[in-house]
């Protein structure tokens, strides 16, 4: 049973700028983006000019957005795709068409792929250029597969980027990697991730990659007090749960500060004695993304080598049904000494991650990131488009929204101001678990989640939102999206987060 996936080996290589016939007839796809303001003048300056021209006048030309692809005429018939792409246009919309281009080329029997740019001015080219490399990854990259015939999976394994000086093809990659891991591992049978497989796989992935690894198993979170968490772990069937803690440190490089990222790791989430109904338990063997992404974020800033130390911590448990299953009005005490009063047993994200950020917090990071499938409040909010972010430090709102318009993976700041305290006042703890209404859940759970960060720490929380769309999200083929690596690594790759860091506002 295979629970880390396969690692990828793209060969992702810089090519000249130009594209001629005999070029395109040496690999066995190719995709171009060209801009939109004269696409005629545009296909005119493409190898195979009349057969693009021709299949723009057959589109219509008023189609919206459309998509031209054809068997080039040459002895490799090469597999090509044409996008047009506005002057103006957004890392999500170039992110989509690079999806959508993808779709067509990705394929079994395609393993070489031409990325070309045309009619766009050089900031732009390299923009687009990223957005076809990483969908290409994206869209190859292999899944969990459990069939008896399985569907055959995509053999690409060379893309080349034609021009695209100012793209990061580096960082790229390692985004992809990140994206990948997140997606495989959320994907995962539960009956295959659970909660101690989970363990084993991250101990691994950690030898792999040279990274310090620690298991907080109950036995640990008891003597730490971290009450919260072990009330959700209460009703498992096993005792395997606890807190993993993966520990990646630049080599050859002064570490002055370090970064903490956290995930909610619910393996399988019933909803306890609040169970869930069948619509809403189907799915929940995705309830761990949160986690998954943390730990993909951590590979990709390690592969980026990120002039950062980082602590990567996940919440790792089941949230099941039993006779032992924690119950609303009980009262808990968290890792921190606050007392909480539960309410509702399927708020048990806000519960594990509770004791896991007061934990991570013990490592006075210069920042803490956490990432969390947690209300379904964010989602009737913004629906899976967006996903939202919430942080003790508004001067941090404007980095974090600027991040997501750039990296495509679009965040927007909900307020966190004390007042919203006031719905979870508790008559007999120092605060309740959530409100008896889902009324802005998604910001009390956040209020919630601040008694757990010492006033001091820059915090953000990320309610995944995004994490879960059917077809996929912008280049990303799959409902399972691992949204939040690639805006993390974004805000995060190269440092300069910390010197955005202000005095508490």
């Amino acid at each position: 049973m295979q629970i880390l996936p396969p690692e990828t080996d793209f060969a992702l290589r810089r090519r000249p700028a130009s594209a001629t016939e005999a070029g395109l007839a040496r690999s066995d796809a190719a995709a171009f983006m060209i801009g939109d303001a004269d696409p005629a003048a545009a296909l005119a300056k493409l190898p195979h000019a009349a057969l693009w021209q021709s299949l723009y006048r057959k589109s219509g030309r008023t189609a919206s957005a459309p998509l031209l692809v054809t068997r080039l005429p040459n002895a490799r018939h090469t597999l090509a795709a044409v996008g047009f792409v506005g002057a103006g246009a957004s890392a999500f919309e170039r992110l989509s068409l690079a999806g959508r281009l993808m779709r067509e080329l990705v394929r079994p029997g395609v393993a070489s792929l031409q990325c070309h740019a045309a009619a766009l001015d050089a900031t732009a080219s390299a923009a687009v250029l990223e957005a076809l490399a990483s969908a290409a990854m994206a869209h190859a990259a292999p899944m969990p597969q459990r069939k008896t015939k399985p569907t055959p999976a995509p053999e690409l394994r060379t893309i080349d980027v034609h021009g695209g000086r100012g793209a990061d093809l580096e960082l790229a990659a390692a985004t992809a990697a990140g994206n990948h891991l997140a997606r495989w591992l959320t994907t995962l049978p539960p009956n295959e991730l659970d909660c101690v497989a989970y363990r084993r796989a991250l101990a691994q992935l950690a030898r792999r990659e040279g990274w310090a690894f620690r298991f907080y198993d109950e036995r640990a979170l008891e003597r730490l007090g971290a009450g919260a968490f072990l009330a959700v772990t209460r009703a498992n069937d096993h005792r395997g749960a606890g807190i993993a803690r993966l520990t990646y440190r630049p080599r050859g490089t002064r570490v002055r500060r370090r970064l903490g990222l956290v995930g909610k790791g619910i393996c399988f989430d019933t909803g306890g004695i609040n169970l869930k109904s069948h619509k809403g338990m189907f799915q929940m063997h995705g309830d761990m993304q949160g986690s998954a992404v943390a730990v993909g974020t951590l590979l990709a800033l390690a592969r980026r080598r990120a002039p950062v130390a980082i602590d990567c911590w996940l919440a790792l448990t089941e949230n099941q049904i039993g006779p032992r299953a924690y119950r609303p009005q009980e009262v808990v005490r968290a890792s921190n000494g606050v007392t909480i009063q539960v309410v509702h047993s399927d708020a048990e994200g806000r519960m594990v991650l509770a004791d896991t950020l007061a934990l991570a917090a013990r490592a006075k990071p210069a920042l803490l990131l956490d990432f969390a499938t947690l209300t379904g409040a964010c989602v009737n909010a913004l629906t899976e488009r967006y996903s939202g972010a919430f942080t003790n430090r508004s001067s941090l709102e404007p980095l974090l929204q600027s991040a997501g318009r750039a990296s495509g993976e679009r965040v927007w700041c909900f307020p966190m101001d004390k007042d919203f305290d006031d719905e979870i006042d508790s008559p007999i703890a120092d605060v309740m678990q959530c409100s008896m209404d889902n009324k802005g859940d998604h910001i009390l759970a956040a209020r919630f989640l601040s008694r757990f960060v010492p006033d001091g720490l820059p915090w953000v929380h990320v309610d995944l939102s995004s994490s879960e769309h059917k077809g996929g999200l912008a280049h990303v083929p799959t409902e399972f999206t691992g949204f939040g690596v690639r805006f993390a690594a974004q805000l995060l790759g190269d440092g300069a987060w910390l010197e955005r860091l202000e005095p508490r506002s």
